[in-house]
């Protein structure tokens, strides 16, 4: 890959997360170019690297658009983030230095202020911040991978923009209650909490679950007798 091919990557990539292109939008390759000001070669690179970061779909004859996510991709995203990451809180409780803890309690108290004057760029920019941070100090290039793409899809949503006020300080408190856990060196509150965030963040996004009705003739469809 070029130097020209890794700008391109640079700069389509934060204006895809930072919600210039719309989930379906299409990206096509003559436009892009001549807003980039470069040739066709480097934006097809790109995009076929954003294509493997699962933030662009290419398909034949139809070109590339931004990564749109069925309801259920979501539900799985949500599910599998909580996990790993939750196992990542766990780790980081025993791995995590006193100088760590502290970088993230830093980042959590910026990102509380923020958060409180309603300047969601920089929440936004914190929480990534904040959540990489955590899951680098699992030490495992594995959990850093996986969760790093699954965030794209999050990310692409700017989830953030769905919670109302009560989830908002939800959300930052859970990120203060996971460096207590740290401080605590405890792996299971840490898990917990950041089970709870991330499984809040996909009602705040998706709403309450769809639960399926029971079969017609089931216990719980059939009226009591009375007595």
């Amino acid at each position: 890959m070029t130097a020209a091919s890794d700008r391109v990557v640079d700069r389509l990539r934060e204006q895809i997360l930072g919600g210039e292109y719309a989930p379906g939008e299409r990206l096509g390759e003559v436009e892009l170019a001549e807003k980039l000001g470069v040739s066709r070669t480097p934006v097809r690179d790109a995009l076929r690297r954003l294509s493997a970061e699962g933030l662009v779909d290419i398909t034949t004859n139809k070109g590339a658009r931004v990564v749109e996510y069925l309801r259920a991709d979501l539900e799985h995203i949500f599910q599998i983030r909580a996990h790993v990451e939750g196992l990542a809180a766990r780790a980081a409780a025993t791995a995590a230095s006193a100088a760590d803890i502290d970088r993230l309690e830093h980042i959590a108290t910026a990102l509380r202020e923020h958060s409180e004057a309603g300047r969601l760029n920089e929440v936004y920019r914190l929480n990534a911040e904040y959540h990489s941070t955590l899951n680098n100090l699992a030490g495992s290039s594995v959990v850093t991978a996986t969760v790093g793409q699954l965030i794209h899809a999050s990310v692409l949503l700017r989830t953030l923009h769905a919670f109302d006020d009560a989830a908002r300080r939800r959300s930052v408190n859970h990120h203060l209650e996971i460096v207590a856990a740290l401080r605590a060196r405890d792996g299971d509150w840490a898990e917990a909490v950041m089970h709870a965030h991330l499984l809040s963040a996909r009602a705040s996004l998706l709403g309450p679950r769809r639960v399926q009705a029971p079969a017609y003739g089931d216990p719980a469809d059939t009226p009591e007798e009375p007595e």
